[in-house]
């Protein structure tokens, strides 16, 4: 799939509107960011893997230990064999004033309401290519 520089620009929006979804405990807003079946997986954190949406929500909501805030940076979109890809990483402010670290390895498709999450694994380090 040849993706186009619109498709672009919105899926650099994904992260800043995930981020901001989090930051503002506004759970239906992340139904612009994942699909309904996506997978979320956190095992690189001590996390279990979650799947689907409704398990994505309940979980941000009830167990997730939320940073202050999230800055989101060094965003990028491959257009693969296998299918787009988003990649970005996150700088967390943490209680204390101490700062975190992740990256975010995310399969993309495009939906009729736009680009959505389909499969996002987030690692403490950048994983091996």
């Amino acid at each position: 799939m040849a993706i186009t520089t619109d498709d672009r620009l919105e899926l650099h929006e994904l992260p800043g509107r995930y981020g901001d979804a989090i930051d503002d405990r506004n759970w239906p807003g992340l139904d612009r960011i994942f699909t309904d079946d996506a997978v979320f997986d956190l095992t690189d954190l001590g996390i279990p893997l979650l799947e689907g949406l409704p398990e994505i929500k309940r979980f941000m909501d009830e167990d997730a230990q939320h940073p202050r805030t999230h800055t989101m940076t060094n965003i990028y979109v491959d257009d693969t064999a296998d299918g787009v890809k988003l990649n970005f990483r996150i700088v967390a402010l943490q209680p204390k004033g101490l700062a975190g670290t992740a990256s975010y390895y995310d399969d993309v498709v495009k939906t009729g309401a736009g680009w959505r999450v389909i499969h996002r694994v987030v690692t403490l380090r950048r994983r091996p290519r």
